[in-house]
């Protein structure tokens, strides 16, 4: 089982549910998000449609504080946990040891089982406040990260996003124990 935690960059969680539905082809998933995706109205969608297709797409009830998120790891053992998007917040927190959340969470008991967690990276300061802790993470045993660009260096120029169709093969790569190459694209 694969576990698919969305974290609040709004703008981006529709593209995730595409990668979400592609991996459900191929992999029994849990879902798992965030207090802000779990409570959060937004001009995107509002919450209970994002839960709705969630828990539609993997057949299963939705973890999304850190009392559900606890179990996994040793007693519920996921093959990866992938966390798409990943926002710079979730980014910090993880990379600081700072468990306050059902995704950071999930991401700790996760990785106390050795096995791979996949960022898919969304975040408007990755190239300012959060480039050393996506530095710190990319040091960590069994963290991977989903390639990853600009998306307008221009107006966001301390913008990173990652190139979410590049999820499953970074997830294959991350379950063969490699980080999928080329990490920053053009």
């Amino acid at each position: 089982m694969i576990g698919f935690a969305l974290c609040g960059s709004f703008c981006t969680i529709r593209r995730a549910l595409v990668e979400l539905e592609r991996l459900t082809d191929k992999y029994e998933v849990q879902g798992i998000v965030s207090e802000a995706v779990y409570a959060t109205d937004t001009r995107f969608a509002p919450a209970a449609e994002v839960l709705d297709e969630v828990k539609q797409l993997t057949g299963k009830e939705l973890i999304h504080d850190i009392v559900g998120a606890e179990p996994l790891g040793p007693a519920v053992p996921l093959e990866a946990l992938i966390i798409c998007p990943c926002t710079g917040n979730t980014l910090a927190k993880m990379a600081n040891g700072i468990t306050d959340s059902g995704v950071t969470m999930a991401a700790k008991a996760h990785l106390r089982s050795n096995r791979p967690l996949v960022i898919a990276l969304a975040s408007n300061d990755a190239l300012s406040a959060n480039l050393k802790n996506i530095g710190t993470l990319l040091t960590r045993k069994n963290v991977y990260f989903v390639p990853m660009k600009q998306d307008d260096p221009e107006g966001k120029p301390h913008s990173l996003v990652a190139d979410f169709s590049m999820l499953s093969g970074t997830l294959e790569a991350a379950l063969n124990g490699k980080q999928y190459q080329r990490l920053f694209q053009c």
